[in-house]
């Protein structure tokens, strides 16, 4: 078996039966049959792989966008519901309760998927999105609005980050896992950014409810897509539905592999998964808190989009919504680059004088400083000081651009470096990454109104550059104490001890 198969151990995480199931000689135990077992999702045809993993990423792009969709118009929100926004931003209250109800599920719901199977939890979560979109839709007052979007930020966060599960689940090796993720990646910058610029065009023409009402139709005319072509993928949810199978023909199966029944000491330990890798894993500590503050920086400085461009160019709201297409151009920009990284990445193996012939893992980095420096801080710069109303709109909207490939550059980067350290349980450490994110872009863009009307445009631009720039530089930590912070992880001592035992039964 792979290292990267491995799932974490011992008495605080639930075990969990392997690839290729040691009690493979009993009868009464479900396993594969044998390393080629077509269930086995690592066998799945090439094709088959792709379809889900795609359709994974759609999902992805899909959900996110409900997140910031809404704040196109919420001027006459405001106005039609009495909330005023002289002092303080009360119309972000739906984006701030859509992400805490995201870091909620993140953490307590998302890492159910890895120990009840994927498929159901994706499907209900879906139809409960469904369900909460219908009272935004018809809300009679801003509280609805401010309460439902909790709930459905929190189905977003577990439909969402289901793409970074499959691509664990269907994909071995950190080579073919790459591509994977990045799509996911992609699905989810681009989602979040291309909110707006949906939202804009449905505003415009249909008004603020159809904004809601147009999510109820695709959402519940792609859902039989889901239905039938959205495969359990968990390759122990497989092995749990043979012992079913296996109980119901008579056979006493062993009581591990019954795996979908559900009980309280389970969802127990599978809600406190994130929170127990978080605080017992450095690596995923540094990387939740450095993603974190890059997407709630980057947050807080798109929401200054909508300041800056109608101060300047006396724009409508609906036209600052299309302005921002110019950031999911260049996350899609940062995505091509991304390719860049991985070759780095495999390169880096020549250098490993720890674990000769092996990537150094830091060397995933690489590219994310790269993007984090020049991409979202010098993005920053550059959108700060070209501001000016004697200046062309698009200098600062191709400073938009920059910033959108630095930020997808950061995130792939430190996703990467999660899913392939804790690839069989990369649902929970990515439920405690997305967790970090959703708090932090809930909670500084509220402080966006204040900070640009008391600093300015100019000065408030350029000192979010100045945090992105620390915040960009800080990682590079990692490349002279990177080797001694892994040495500290149980999981991953736990999984080189896993990688010599099975290189010494191959030879």
């Amino acid at each position: 078996m792979a290292a990267d198969e491995k799932h974490l151990q011992g008495p605080i995480l639930d075990e969990f039966p392997p690839t290729h199931s040691d009690y493979s000689g009993m009868d009464t135990t479900p396993s594969w049959n044998g390393h080629d077992d077509p269930e086995n999702p690592f066998n799945w045809p090439v094709s088959r792989k792709w379809a889900l993993t795609c359709l994974a990423a759609f999902t992805t792009f899909l959900t996110m966008m409900n997140g910031t969709i809404i704040t196109v118009p919420h001027f006459e929100i405001s106005e039609i519901f009495s909330v005023t926004e002289t002092v303080f931003p009360n119309s972000y209250w739906p984006v701030t309760t859509w992400a805490c109800g995201g870091a909620f599920s993140a953490l307590f719901i998302l890492p159910l998927a890895e120990d009840f199977g994927t498929r159901p939890v994706f499907l209900s979560t879906y139809l409960m999105l469904i369900c909460w979109l219908v009272p935004q839709a018809v809300a009679q007052n801003f509280a609805t609005l401010v309460v439902t979007r909790f709930f459905a930020g929190g189905c977003v966060a577990i439909l969402a980050n289901t793409a970074a599960g499959v691509a664990g689940n269907l994909w071995e090796t950190e080579w073919s896992r790459s591509i994977p993720v990045s799509l996911y990646i992609l699905g989810y910058m681009t989602g979040s950014s291309m909110g707006p610029v949906m939202g804009a065009a449905i505003y415009q023409h249909l008004g603020w409810r159809w904004v809601s009402y147009m999510q109820i139709i695709w959402f519940g005319a792609l859902f039989p897509v889901f239905y039938f072509f959205f495969y359990e993928s968990r390759g122990s949810a497989i092995l749990a539905r043979r012992a079913k199978e296996m109980h119901k023909s008579g056979a006493a199966v062993d009581t591990r592999y019954e795996h979908n029944q559900i009980n309280f000491s389970r969802l127990m330990s599978s809600a406190s998964r994130p929170m127990v890798l978080v605080f017992t894993e450095p690596v995923l500590f540094v990387s939740t808190m450095w993603s974190a503050f890059t997407v709630g920086t980057l947050f807080m400085f798109t929401q200054s989009v909508e300041l800056v461009f109608m101060d300047l160019y006396d724009w409508d709201v609906s036209a600052t919504g299309y302005v921002q297409c110019s950031i999911v151009i260049g996350e899609c920009i940062g995505w091509a680059l991304n390719f860049a990284s991985r070759s780095l990445y495999f390169a880096s193996a020549s250098r490993n004088k720890q674990s000769p012939g092996k990537p150094i893992p830091e060397a995933r980095l690489y590219m994310a400083i790269l993007g984090g420096v020049f991409g979202i801080s010098g993005g920053m710069f550059a959108y700060a000081w070209t501001s000016e109303p004697e200046i062309p709109w698009i200098a600062p909207t191709i400073c938009l651009t920059l910033v959108g490939a630095g930020s997808t550059l950061v995130v792939a980067g430190v996703t990467d470096y999660v899913v392939d350290a804790y690839s069989q349980y990369s649902g929970s450490a990515m439920g405690a990454v997305a967790t970090g994110e959703n708090l932090f872009s809930a909670f500084l863009p509220l402080a966006t109104m204040s900070m640009y009307k008391s600093l300015g445009n100019q000065w408030a631009s350029t000192l979010l550059a100045f945090i992105s720039l620390v915040l960009s530089l800080a990682p590079t930590l990692m490349f002279v104490w990177g080797e001694k912070v892994r040495a500290r992880s149980p999981f991953m001592n736990e999984m080189m001890k896993d990688t010599a035992k099975n290189s010494a039964e191959e030879v």
